[in-house]
């Protein structure tokens, strides 16, 4: 099982950037994916959700308005597309891959990768 998150990076606060998570070695498109993320000295925090089939999405308070998820079944894949970056989003961010029946939690997380919102 491997879930690759890419496309963190240095930007400036109002800038924009689209995190990519590929995901392979179990049924994505049964899995509902998450972004969860952490900044130094915080506590992992969920930023956005998605069900299996891509017809329902949650976001944190936080993040609602400016941040996007999407899916693509097809390729295995998940999308975080953030925009109006604030400094206070910096953190390191993590794909998740979530599913339970009524005994068990399937969960598998990614590596993450750094996003960084300063001028």
């Amino acid at each position: 099982v491997q879930l690759v998150e890419s496309g963190g990076g240095l930007v400036q606060p109002g800038g924009s950037l689209r995190l990519s998570c590929v995901a392979s070695g179990f049924p994505f498109s049964s899995y509902n994916m998450l972004w969860y993320r952490q900044a130094p000295g915080k506590e992992r925090e969920l930023v956005a959700g998605i069900n299996s089939a891509g017809g329902i999405t949650s976001y944190a308070d936080s993040v609602k308005g400016r941040f996007t998820i999407s899916r693509d079944n097809a390729k295995n894949m998940v999308f975080l597309q953030m925009s109006s970056l604030k400094p206070e989003d910096t953190a390191v961010y993590f794909c998740n891959a979530l599913t339970m029946t009524l005994e068990t939690k399937y969960e598998y997380w990614g590596q993450g990768t750094q996003v960084t919102v300063s001028s």
